[in-house]
């Protein structure tokens, strides 16, 4: 039998914090009248006691605070809260909330076991009432709005971790290769060689760390983490029956604590150490986390979603709400974060401080970044507070920050997202029209020759640089490379909605013959658009991101909104490596490839020619004559060379690179390097494997003035020798 003792307590920090003298709990909740402290040990569901707060001993201001003693090392704990009625205000002190601040939270450690019940927690109001003294069951909750809370619960128990000599890698923006994954989908199937105690999950990962270090990533974009509830998803798979999943996770319940089913030792409380113990590993590896963080919205939802513990702390705080009370969806996913009140941005800045000083996370990717921009009303904001104090923040301050700019309601800053001088942009400009020269869409030539030059008309007039574009062809929202290349539709059926969700225009072509085909030729033309995409993405100048298991061309039967599929159409399935080894090893040798010449990572854009130095330009662009490019409106084709002198960062070698999306083979003059130097073919993925790249200085002599043929659909590049 535990024998506690209470104090007042402290105001700060929010949270429950180990003193000498016992844990200090507090809680932020401006505009509620009662708040009650339940603790609970690690096994039952009841509590093992509710303490009331008094509202001037146990008060500071907004923040509610209690000195508990006597509690064991590790137990669990929520608030009650109660307060005033009305549109706005959904207070229930029926439901017990999690606390914002919680680094770990229970009731979720195996993946796809629901922790919550469906009934209405309306209903348990009458299980209560023993406890109505403490509880104050005083508020009206309205008839139309459901009141469905949770089991889950904060967890606090004390723990040391030794991060030993851990240091981060502190990569270069411009000399990054970024890896997007999915941390259940990357090691669940079988195939992943992981095993099964390990599969899916931050332990997991750690088991890859050879085969990222092999292909020559730099970075691991991990898809969120943070704890949602996979199965919150309303959809079955109208093919099987099967009840469909959250896979994605872009529903947060709790920002700062690592989702328990993403750790082999969830179980046993254990994912905040496993989450460490996988960044320490990667960092001894070289390698760096960027988190996707996602605070544009909250898994609570709309009026019908589950309440976990903003709603009931203080739904008008922070959430952005309409005249009429209901929420405001800039998200797409039934509300919207108040972002830019001043409570919610500290809330926010402690998280994220948390993710970089406690848990060593080297960047943030920010999901729908533009909601950053709205002020309470959805109003667009032209310095948001929100956005300064992250790009200022001290803690933050080597910390890789890339922005999704745009939000679901509209809202597009591509280029324009504020204070961009610390922000790095997801460029979907260069997905876009990367994907619709290759195509064979007309009149693109010059779209591609800015994005393959870092999208300076994006960046440049704000003073900012190559690195500030993220370039990628595919990521976890939309077709996949391979997919990409197979498919002119999406094919989302087995997400039942009918069809109806994912984007209709994915500026894919499948080459003739819509998804699988068993025709060889069909399926090389195929491989060979994956090659030039790919080719494309890793001669740009900017910032590549990968989509994990595009280097082996998995694929997701046309399923360009994969959110909900947890199954093989979302899990790599790794013998693919083996069943698409040369495409693996043109992917890979092309990574290197860039890693090894600094000509294609840029610091600075393209000048020109070089100030008072007797050079020529630092690019220059040819057609299929040199010197003559063709920028016209029925052009299918570019040619470019690259003045490895020039790279602002040291002598490199010089390229030549020639591309052709049009079905015929063209024939192009080749220049004279502009160092001089003799051309050797690099590149060439019409050819077939490994042939279409080959080591550099063994490829064929090509003088210049030498006709060069192109074939259609294919890329060509030629390297100076050294």
């Amino acid at each position: 039998m535990l024998s506690l003792r209470v104090a007042r307590g402290r105001s700060l920090p929010l949270g429950a914090t180990a003193l000498a003298d016992g844990i200090n709990f507090a809680l932020l909740c401006r505009h509620g009248t009662a708040v009650t402290l339940v603790l609970y040990d690690l096994e039952h569901d009841e509590p093992l006691a509710e303490v009331p707060l008094h509202a001037r001993r146990n008060r500071t201001g907004d923040n509610w605070h209690l000195l508990v003693s006597g509690l064991p090392r590790v137990f669990r704990y929520g608030w009650r809260v109660d307060g005033p009625g009305g549109p706005v205000h959904r207070y229930n002190p029926a439901l017990v909330l999690l606390d914002p601040a919680a680094t770990a939270i229970t009731g979720g450690p195996v993946w796809g076991q629901e922790p919550d019940p469906i009934a209405d927690c309306r209903l348990q109001i009458a299980d209560l009432s023993e406890q109505s003294a403490i509880c104050n069951l005083q508020s009206a909750i309205p008839a139309a709005i459901p009141a469905r809370g949770t089991r889950r619960r904060s967890l606090f128990f004390r723990r040391a971790f030794d991060w030993k000599e851990d240091m981060p890698p502190l990569t270069p923006l411009e000399d990054s290769v970024i890896y997007e994954l999915h941390v259940r989908g990357t090691t669940w199937h079988p195939s992943s060689g992981v095993p099964r105690t390990r599969a899916g999950t931050f332990a997991g990962l750690v088991d890859k760390i050879p085969y990222l270090k092999w292909l020559g990533v730099t970075a691991v974009e991990l898809l969120p983490i943070h704890e949602f509830d996979e199965c919150d998803c309303p959809f079955s798979n109208p093919l099987t029956g099967e009840r469909l999943r959250n896979f994605w996770g872009y529903n947060s319940i709790a920002f700062a604590a690592a989702k328990a089913a993403y750790a082999a030792a969830g179980p046993q409380h254990g994912q905040v150490a496993e989450f460490r113990e996988m960044v320490r590993d990667f960092h001894e590896a070289g390698l760096e986390v960027i988190l996707d963080v996602v605070f544009n919205h909250t898994g609570e939802s709309d009026d019908n979603g589950r309440t976990y513990s903003f709603r009931g702390l203080d739904n008008d705080l922070y959430y952005m709400h309409g005249p009429d009370g209901k929420y405001l969806n800039f998200s797409g996913c039934g509300n919207t974060l108040n972002c830019n009140h001043p409570v919610v941005r500290g809330m926010l800045l402690t998280c994220l401080r948390f993710w970089v000083a406690d848990m060593h996370v080297d960047g943030l990717r920010f999901d729908l970044a533009s909601v950053f921009g709205r002020d309470h009303s959805g109003n667009l904001l032209v310095e948001p507070p929100v956005v300064e104090e992250i790009a200022e923040d001290s803690v933050l301050a080597d910390t890789k920050l890339i922005a999704e700019p745009w939000d679901a309601a509209g809202l597009y800053q591509l280029g324009k997202f504020p204070f961009g001088r610390r922000w790095s942009e997801w460029n979907g400009r260069y997905r876009d029209e990367v994907r619709r020269f290759w195509k064979g869409e007309p009149g693109l030539a010059s779209a591609l020759a800015t994005r393959l030059c870092g999208s300076a008309d994006l960046y440049e007039a704000s003073g900012r640089l190559p690195r500030h574009s993220i370039n990628f062809v595919t990521c976890h929202d939309g077709f996949t490379l391979w997919d990409l290349v197979s498919y002119n539709r999406k094919h989302n059926e087995a997400n039942g909605e009918n069809n109806r969700d994912g984007w209709a225009e994915n500026h894919s072509w499948n080459c003739g013959v819509e998804g699988p085909s068993g025709d060889a030729d069909l399926n090389a033309l195929r491989r060979r658009q994956a090659k030039n995409l790919m080719a494309t993405l890793l001669l740009s100048q900017g910032v590549p991101m990968l989509l994990a298991g595009d280097e082996f061309l998995r694929s997701q039967r046309g399923n360009n909104n994969a959110y909900c599929q947890d199954n093989d159409i979302s899990w790599l399935n790794w013998e693919l490596a083996e069943q698409n080894a040369e495409f693996l090893r043109f992917v890979r040798e092309m990574i290197w490839l860039r890693r090894r010449h600094p000509a294609l990572r840029r610091q600075s854009f393209f000048a020109g020619k070089a100030p008072k130095s007797p050079l020529g330009p630092d690019v220059t662009w040819h057609g299929t004559e040199p010197g003559h490019p063709d920028f016209s409106a029925t052009s299918r084709s570019l040619a470019f060379a690259l003045d490895g002198r020039l790279s602002g960062r040291g002598t490199d070698r010089d390229f030549y690179v020639a591309c052709n999306c049009g079905g015929a083979t063209l024939r192009f003059r080749i220049p004279l390097s502009p160092s001089g130097r003799r051309w050797r073919r690099l590149i060439d993925t019409a050819l077939p494997s490994p042939h279409d790249l080959v080591p550099e200085d063994t490829g064929p002599d090509v003088p210049p003035g030498a006709v060069y043929p192109v074939a259609g659909h294919s890329l060509v590049a030629f390297l100076s020798e050294g």
